[in-house]
């Protein structure tokens, strides 16, 4: 009986304790794990976290990293960094890091009188340490010297970044493209760098582009970037709508592209899928209107509500200019009257466009009603209104009706300026008011303006006629007090009437 339970089923009783002390550790093993969900993971006990070996190194590199900062806080400016770089990392036992570098080279760049070890550096870096030096440090290096103007130590940092063990991306490649078009240096340097680029397995990206599409833009050559802007679509990127905005801005600013037709250039541009905003048409519109251009104006002022979209006063008052300047006054009149017809109100720079048109179609009782009908609508007129209709009424004549603007100029107390008093005078003088206009040219001076010569000489000329010759020789020392010269038209009215004097010798 006893063999028989010593073998229960035929196991031997040695196997049978080693099994049952077996399950029993079993299942104190599997407690622990349903208590520990990262032993029941991973099956396996972790090490401490403090006696790894990566943690020790990364703890040691921290502290000489450490000893490294206090130490160029505390080195005179002239002390080589990169043996304190050396002898703080070999303090600890350690290598010294991509990162200890970058420190020292950023703080070597913020200061001139360090410049000069940062070939030592980057020497050290290529010939003593096998790390792979990271892309960052060479574009923080590009940038510097292109901001320091020393673009062609950018251009060789560039150029050698794989003999520090470092395969450049477009991400560096962009930052030397920049530097270039920062200074301005030939699209043809930087067309041999994209070149060469492509040696080192780098290929433009869509960033690329508009870096080279907003450095054309900046130096105004607008056609250029429409080159490139189509064969940036052409390499399969994205058409991007800030760009398209900026070359059509960069096009009607810059005189280079006086000759190019804007219009077709938009439409290439719809066709590539851009739809231009408001303001990219008034851009358009605001260059056809310096180029004397008017009906273009119109048209693109068309093309607008075509589109869809609602043109503002802004668009308006370009087209009513672009049509007076070119002497399209029933256009013109047709684009004011649209204007009211959508609600749109009126502004000051509307009032003035229309009635310097009215002016230039000599129908100067009108833009003197129009003054009327400004203030009735609570726009009040400013100088430059008073200033067309004022210099219109006496082109024509018109002097008691410039008296009448005159007086209500001072009376709503608006700042008189020279060019309104010497538009006057001239006026008086033509229709012959000799005292008038004394007195307002001594209104004039007396108020600290200067007249302009021709005014005097206009002056002095109409006294000698009317023998005033008193009178015309007390101007003369107004004249030098004021440092006008007396042109040649008031010395030939003085000897004039001189001349016609009984005592002429004496005076002589």
């Amino acid at each position: 009986m006893l063999m028989f339970r010593q073998s229960v089923r035929g196991i031997p009783i040695s196997l049978h304790r080693i099994i049952h002390s077996s399950s029993r550790s079993f299942s104190a093993r599997t407690k622990t794990y349903a208590n520990n969900y990262y032993l029941r993971k991973k099956r396996k006990c972790p090490f401490s976290p403090y006696k790894t070996k990566w943690q020790e190194t990364f703890f040691t590199h921290q502290l000489a990293v450490q000893k490294l900062v206090e130490s160029t806080h505390k080195s005179p400016k002239k002390t080589n960094l990169l043996s304190v770089l050396i002898d703080s990392f070999a303090a600890y036992k350690c290598e010294p890091t991509p990162n200890a570098y970058f420190l020292i080279l950023k703080t070597l760049t913020k200061n001139p009188s360090t410049w000069d070890q940062i070939p030592q550096v980057l020497d050290h870096i290529h010939k003593v340490e096998n790390f792979e030096t990271p892309e960052y440090i060479f574009t923080y290096l590009i940038m510097f010297y292109g901001y320091s103007n020393m673009t062609p130590l950018a251009f060789e940092v560039f150029f050698t970044m794989p003999a520090f063990r470092c395969n450049p991306s477009v991400k560096s490649l962009n930052t030397l493209i920049w530097v270039l078009c920062k200074n301005k240096y030939d699209f043809k340097i930087v067309l041999l760098v994209l070149v060469k680029s492509q040696f080192m397995n780098i290929w433009v990206e869509e960033s690329t582009f508009k870096i080279l599409i907003r450095a054309l833009c900046r130096n105004g050559k607008g056609n250029n970037a429409v080159d490139l802007l189509n064969l940036m679509v052409d390499s399969g990127f994205d058409l991007d709508r800030k760009i398209c905005s900026l070359i059509l801005c960069t096009m009607c600013e810059y005189k280079e592209c006086e000759g190019v037709e804007i219009l077709d250039v938009l439409d290439k541009m719809r066709e590539l899928g851009y739809s231009p905003k408001r303001v990219d048409l008034c851009n358009v519109i605001r260059f056809y209107v310096k180029n004397r251009k008017g009906i273009d104006a119109l048209e693109v002022l068309s093309k607008l509500k075509m589109s869809g979209m609602v043109p503002d006063i802004v668009c308006y008052n370009l087209v009513l200019n672009g049509l007076t300047l070119e002497g399209e006054y029933e256009s013109a009149d047709e684009v004011f009257d649209e204007m009211l017809v959508l609600g749109l109100v009126p502004d000051i720079v509307t009032y003035n466009v229309y009635i310097n048109g009215l002016c230039k179609q000599n129908k100067v009782d009108d833009a003197v009603r129009m003054l009327g009908c400004m203030e009735e609508l609570g726009c009040k007129p400013e100088m430059n209104t008073y200033y067309t209709i004022l210099e219109a009424l006496c082109r024509r004549g018109m002097l008691s009706s410039a008296k009448e603007v005159f007086g209500n100029m001072k009376l709503k107390g608006l700042q008189l300026n020279s060019l309104i008093y010497d538009i006057l005078v001239n006026c008086m003088i033509r229709e012959g008011e000799v005292e008038k206009a004394c007195d307002v040219l001594g209104e004039m001076v007396g108020r600290g303006f200067v007249p302009r010569s021709i005014t005097f000489d206009g002056l002095v000329h109409l006294l000698c006629q009317r023998g005033l010759f008193s009178e015309a020789m007390e101007l003369l020392p107004e004249m030098v007090v004021k440092n006008i010269v007396p042109g040649i038209r008031s010395w030939e009215a003085l000897v004039h009437c001189l001349a016609q004097t009984p005592n002429f010798d004496g005076f002589i």
